[in-house]
């Protein structure tokens, strides 16, 4: 036997089986029954397919993490009603939201073009010009509106948040109209997803997009470096900077590949932390892997949310450390408390506890990150809120509770270590009281979001938290699909979709008299040419 196949039996020896679940063979998509095991401190998933045989996949890279976040899994209310029946739904086939999908539609993308203006190698959609069959997809004004409508029909929660996204959106002639089209509909959040170079060269862009009605940019950024991020580094300063004077605030996105960009997390929450006054949230992605790669491969790039959590805690030298990080499921008390009191159903993250994870951060007169679990006992606060939650279910009087949550709800906040001039517990109080996009809207521009969330690939794969995702695809046959299957399984959900809405690249070209190429970047401001403005204080 092989010193590594020894090595291997060895270490099998010493690993204890946490749950069973299932999963897809990455060869031939065969669904699979998987083992979540932990070895080595780290978790880890394996499946064994009849014919291509075993594959082993890291899948938390600290297992303490994932048993204190396992803490806080809860099944979400779902759907009352589901747009794929529940008997023709065998997860992941035919996949979309039927009544064992255990979350409602917390975001609600939108692909309305899958052109893009770069051909960045991770990406998970953008039509490739060459590839034999290759469609472009812009799905209609009308089409778009069903799609918006069938999310707003969701019960029992109407899906309320949108992103737009591609490919690279701003390549839409009609995007304002589109924008608009959607406000209309009465969704309140509208994200565009970008890469933010149209609105560098365009000074006007952001103007144009906030009076629509964008939210916010959701704006690729996968490092501080041109080496980390060469797509639109250069880009980057201007496109903030517009947005700053237009008043739209910026989501950073970076792409986490371990050995790419992994060494400057710190920098970017750095760079983030400069321009607090515009960029509200730096979202984490570590990668995933799609396409076929062998292990030594996927070894070389992998990295999980843990492996993200303790890069940022040595980077911002302890400002941030492991412990001021919670699963996203962990703020349903919140949700579940408000909804009791109010006797409606509310919207809920109730994800899979390993899909992400966030924090929010302040700065102090020193200039140093104060993660909110410095002066706030964050978990003591969800379990005072679960429990007034059970006070009102079992028919305490609600007037009695906020009394008592008036009183008692300033005592988790240490206002000694709170941040000048930031009064948490007022705000905490208007999110209750109000339960509204405005009253959340407030807290997001006193803290910077720090977050991460972990799409999957068919190497990691795990059912259980397609069941629960709540980042969903909405398509022109009017389906809900979650993220994870919709760009796991290409062949099954977004290649399909591609090809039956979409028209051959020749004759897109035909029709409107460019080439899919002409749209490319040429990186002009890298180049040298002027921008609108000098910017400063985002360089």
């Amino acid at each position: 036997m092989a010193l590594i196949e020894i090595k291997e039996a060895e270490a099998k020896l010493h690993e204890e089986i946490i749950r069973r679940t299932q999963s897809l063979c990455p060869e031939c998509n065969r669904i699979l029954d998987a083992e979540i095991l932990e070895r080595d401190s780290k978790i880890y998933l394996r499946k064994i397919c009849p014919e291509h045989g075993e594959v082993e996949e890291l899948y938390y890279g600290s297992a303490e993490l994932y048993k204190k976040f396992s803490t806080y899994w809860r099944d979400g209310k779902g759907i009352q009603n589901p747009n794929v029946p529940v008997d023709s739904c065998a997860c992941p086939m035919n996949c979309g939201l039927c009544t064992n999908h255990l979350s409602h539609t917390g975001l609600a993308n939108i692909i309305i073009t899958n052109r893009c203006d770069l051909t960045c190698w991770y990406c998970f959609f953008y039509v490739k010009k060459g590839l034999e069959g290759a469609y472009v997809y812009e799905p209609t004004l009308e089409q778009i509106r069903s799609m918006v409508r069938t999310l707003r029909a969701e019960r029992p929660v109407a899906g309320n948040s949108i992103q737009l996204t591609g490919g690279e959106p701003t390549l839409r002639d009609d995007l304002i109209e589109i924008i608009k089209m959607i406000k209309e509909e009465g969704v309140d959040h509208v994200q565009l997803n970008t890469n933010g170079i149209n609105l560098a060269l365009d000074p006007q862009l952001a103007y144009k997009i906030k009076e629509a009605g964008v939210s916010n940019l959701y704006m690729s950024f996968d490092g501080v470096t041109a080496r980390t991020n060469p797509k639109n580094h250069w880009e980057a300063p201007y496109a903030i900077e517009n947005c700053r004077r237009a008043g739209v605030g910026v989501v950073l996105v970076p792409t986490v590949i371990k050995g790419m960009n992994d060494h400057e997390l710190g920098a970017i929450i750095r760079y983030a932390q400069k321009n607090i006054d515009v960029v509200r949230a730096v979202n984490f992605q570590p990668v995933s892997l799609t396409g076929r790669m062998a292990k030594q491969d996927r070894e070389k790039y992998r990295i999980t949310i843990p492996d993200c959590i303790k890069a940022i805690e040595e980077q911002t030298n302890g400002e941030v450390p492991t412990e001021a990080w919670f699963p996203v499921p962990s703020c349903s008390p919140l949700t579940n408390f408000i909804e009791v009191l109010t006797n409606k159903p509310k919207y809920e993250l109730s994800i899979h506890f390993a899909c992400g994870a966030g924090t929010y951060v302040f700065t102090d007169e020193e200039g140093r990150l104060i993660p909110i679990t410095s002066f706030v006992d964050v978990r003591g606060l969800i379990e005072y809120l679960e429990e007034k939650t059970e006070e009102l279910k079992s028919g305490e009087n609600r007037y009695k509770v906020m009394a008592h949550m008036l009183l008692k709800l300033g005592s988790f906040i240490d206002k000694a270590k709170q941040p000048k001039g930031l009064n948490l517990t007022k705000m905490l109080l208007k999110i209750i009281l109000r339960h509204d996009y405005s009253s959340v809207g407030e807290w997001h521009r006193r803290s910077l979001f720090l977050g991460m969330m972990h799409f999957q690939d068919k190497y990691n794969h795990d059912a259980e938290r397609v069941q629960r995702c709540d980042i969903h695809y909405l398509t022109p046959d009017l389906r809900i699909i979650p993220f994870c299957s919709f760009n796991v399984i290409p062949e099954w959900y977004r290649d399909r979709i591609q090809k039956k809405y979409g028209i051959p690249v020749e004759e897109w070209e035909k029709i409107h008299g460019q080439k899919i190429e002409d749209k490319l970047y040429k990186g002009t401001l890298r180049k040298g040419e002027k921008a609108a403005y000098s910017c400063g204080q985002c360089l």
